[in-house]
């Protein structure tokens, strides 16, 4: 994800309690913590709106959030510091930070929704209370730049989060459905993509490609592939890897790029670890103008997918999409890579 693209989005964040000293919290690891599950949601909950990444400058898309958050019978609670701004970044690193940790501490807060994604959200990594969210566990949801939220919680304390649209997506038909029936229904939801071929022989949209058939199971983990990549070797990324299932996404990267952090994942040993794999939705991921001729996204794919020799799809319906899924984060799950579907095997919610 090119963050020189995304400085044009939306933002910031909140909080009134000083910042404690979290070095020894930040050691927690995942091995020392069970997976936790958190509660689901039914009208009349709050969401609190914090914005860990990129500053908003119009009012509208505020509007636009507030309105269909409301639209589902929720309420709205934004950040106190949301519409600050420090350069493109939605506040400072403390503020930011200081909001989503006061998030989490609110008890009339039943969700966490990130506003925007952007850039920055890894900034303020080394500044979260991890023992607060695990203690307080709530459902935390958002794309893109929110990736090293996700990662980074669930290393630290094992709570599961949500990989899905945040409070100023298109909040269509589609997306919203699947949001219901994970979040509020409590659906163990198998998710394939749209059969429609519209006025055409064959299907031409939302096309799954099989890159290795077969089945596999293990814990979702993954996100924006930039951003993930962008953290390893910190504290903040997850040391467990075997036998899970990694899903990517990515958006505005010249095909070289997407290489790049497919080689990093190779040489850094993720690769090797996992027993399935999924990329989503590679938006406007282009060969560039070099003009010495460039591999395809299937061939980068291929190249360091087919040698694992286990079940990996590609097109799945999440990433910066209208159409697009909520992908619970640290939750097991199963995937067809013949017929491009994930099963999940436990409740996304409680």
């Amino acid at each position: 994800m090119q963050r020189r693209k995304f400085i044009q989005n939306i933002g910031i964040g909140s909080l009134a309690f000083p910042l404690a000293n979290f070095t020894e919290i930040d050691k927690i690891k995942l091995s020392n913590n069970s997976v936790i599950i958190p509660q689901g949601l039914k009208e009349g909950d709050t969401v609190g709106v914090v914005s860990p990444s990129s500053a908003i400058f119009e009012t509208e898309p505020y509007e636009i959030a507030k309105e269909s958050l409301e639209a589902m019978g929720l309420k709205v609670k934004f950040g106190k510091f949301v519409k600050s701004s420090y350069g493109h970044l939605a506040g400072t690193d403390e503020e930011r930070a200081e909001e989503l940790n006061n998030m989490f501490r609110d008890e009339n807060i039943q969700a966490v929704m990130a506003l925007r994604g952007g850039s920055g959200a890894a900034r303020i990594l080394d500044k979260l209370d991890y023992k607060l969210i695990k203690n307080n566990p709530k459902i935390f949801i958002g794309y893109s730049d929110i990736t090293a939220l996700h990662l980074a919680i669930f290393e630290k304390t094992g709570l599961v989060t949500y990989h899905g649209p945040l409070a100023v997506s298109t909040w269509n038909s589609f997306s919203f459905d699947h949001f219901k029936r994970l979040l509020f229904d409590k659906e163990k939801i198998t998710f394939t993509n749209p059969k429609d071929k519209g006025d055409n022989l064959a299907q031409t949209k939302n096309r799954i490609r099989t890159i290795q058939p077969g089945e596999a199971t293990g814990r979702l983990i993954g996100g924006n592939l930039s951003v993930l990549t962008g953290i390893m070797g910190s504290d903040y990324f997850p040391t467990n890897w075997e036998n899970n299932i990694l899903y990517l996404e990515d958006v505005g990267e010249q095909i070289y790029a997407v290489d790049r952090m497919m080689s990093q994942l190779q040489l850094g040993g993720v690769l090797d670890k996992i027993s399935g794999f999924v990329f989503g939705k590679c938006t406007s991921c282009n060969p560039g103008g070099s003009g010495y001729g460039s591999l395809t996204m299937e061939e980068v794919m291929d190249h360091y997918i087919k040698p694992l020799h286990i079940p990996a799809f590609s097109g799945a319906m999440f990433g910066h999409i209208d159409d697009n899924i909520t992908v619970p984060n640290g939750l097991k799950a199963k995937i067809n890579a013949t017929n491009g579907s994930i099963e999940l095997l436990e409740n996304p919610v409680k």
